[in-house]
């Protein structure tokens, strides 16, 4: 924290803008050297900047944030030049080598978390807004980052708070005519507080679903037409389709948005006994897939005279699968299917898949009050909620009120760890070691 940080802000790449980000002590100083003139906080100054020979190294703006009124809370600033990466490499280096050194993954937003700019779960919903793949998954981010999550947990956790207060009051003076355990009042609010812990709980469920989508894998013999499938839902050429079996040698993955959920589709090698080793590979690699899966759809060709059972697929015996009926617009006569039907070269049944695969991630659509959330979120509220019913009962069962104190502090503590409140700097590495760097 006492160090002066600096990196690319900017993708990789070469673009119109390109913005070199310095964080710390040293900042202030640093920007005026190479802009070579005064900077003002918030005002926007236009320089040339300058090597340590004085030698011009490209022209731009200089902006100056003073801390703590800025996004890390230290002195910040910001060098917005043209986005070539040899420019930006160069201005990098005459940065760090006036004192800076180069940032780590997500350095600027942990620093943010830890002067108390933002909570811990509004520093991973900026990760989850920048790798937003639906319109949806970024508004529920953007929800987050602006403290929706985040006002939820602290309102459960000042509910909490009343409680024990109440509760170890009750153990604190044993003696006062009213026992406050017996009080209807406490067993109602622990009740109201369970419900309002399954409702967070509900939000965030979908929240997760958001952020990180449905992994479908898509499985099935030769020329089932899988790669005409993930063509299908992509709604472009995404895979090589054509009459050969077996012209599907890798897996091919497509992200697709199905009415704002995230849909990682994956098309794989035909599911068959082969002597090809290039295609043996393939087939290994969609095994792979079939585990790794969220979901899997057997497609089944209906113009297949061979009868097909999922005994034939012994990798699909641990995985959920839906079986899916393609090519129904070979079929002369109206059929009736155990699963879904659909034409994968004309489109009938396509709609009816997207509904279903809605229903098989436990996506509600349009849900305007989601909030974007991590499955450590998930499991946190999780636990506060087992602790908040463990310790009503033992209010019921046994009027215990020690055990109860203890319950809800330990609720309380998992709620905190959401926030940050409370959380182990290994935890904290982990978080931040997938950010961007320059974020």
């Amino acid at each position: 924290m006492q160090d002066t940080i600096a990196a690319i802000a900017t993708p990789p790449g070469k673009g119109g803008v390109g913005v070199i980000r310095v964080s710390g002590s040293k900042a202030k100083e640093i920007g005026e050297r190479i802009s070579a003139r005064p900077l003002i906080d918030r005002v926007a100054t236009f320089a040339h900047f300058k090597d340590a020979n004085q030698e011009t190294i490209d022209s731009g703006l200089t902006i100056f944030f003073a801390g703590p009124k800025s996004f890390t809370g230290e002195d910040v600033v910001e060098f917005q030049g043209h986005g070539g990466p040899v420019i930006l490499d160069l201005m990098l280096k005459q940065v760090i080598s006036l004192g800076a050194r180069q940032a780590r993954a997500g350095e600027f937003s942990e620093r943010a978390f830890l002067n108390d700019k933002i909570d811990l779960a509004q520093a991973e919903a900026i990760a989850d807004l920048i790798d937003s793949s639906t319109e949806q998954a970024a508004k529920s981010a953007m929800r987050s980052l602006k403290g929706e999550f985040s006002k939820k947990v602290n309102a459960l956790l000042k509910e909490l708070i009343y409680l024990r207060m109440y509760v170890e009051a009750a153990i604190d003076f044993p003696d006062e005519e009213i026992d406050f355990l017996a009080d209807e009042k406490i067993r109602l609010s622990i009740e109201g507080l369970q419900k309002s812990l399954d409702r967070t709980i509900q939000q965030a469920g979908q929240g997760a679903i958001l952020r990180n989508g449905l992994r479908l894998v898509i499985a099935g013999k030769p020329n089932a037409g899988k790669s005409s499938l993930l063509n299908a839902l992509a709604g472009q050429e995404a895979a090589i389709v054509t009459n050969i079996a077996g012209t599907t040698r890798d897996i091919v993955t497509e992200t697709i948005d199905v009415d704002g959920l995230p849909v990682h589709i994956i098309d794989t090698a035909g599911l068959r006994d082969s002597s090809d080793a290039v295609e043996k590979i393939g087939i290994e690699r969609a095994r792979k897939a079939i585990i790794d899966a969220d979901h899997v759809l057997l497609l089944i060709d209906v113009s297949d005279q061979g009868s097909i059972e999922l005994s034939d697929f012994p990798e699909l015996n641990n995985a959920s699968v839906t079986t899916v009926f393609n090519k129904i617009d070979l079929l002369s006569t109206d059929n009736q299917f155990e699963g879904i039907a659909l034409s994968a070269k004309t489109g009938e049944g396509i709609e009816s898949l997207k509904a279903a695969i809605k229903k098989m991630a436990g996506y509600a659509q349009e849900n305007e009050t989601v909030f974007t959330a991590r499955r450590r979120h998930l499991t946190a509220l999780s636990q506060a909620s087992d602790a908040v019913q463990r310790g009503l009962d033992q209010l019921r069962i046994y009027n215990a009120g020690e055990l109860l104190a203890d319950e809800l502090l330990q609720a309380q503590d998992a709620l905190n760890s959401i926030t940050g409140e409370f959380t182990a700097d290994d935890l904290l590495g982990e978080i931040f070691s997938g950010f961007c760097i320059g974020k």
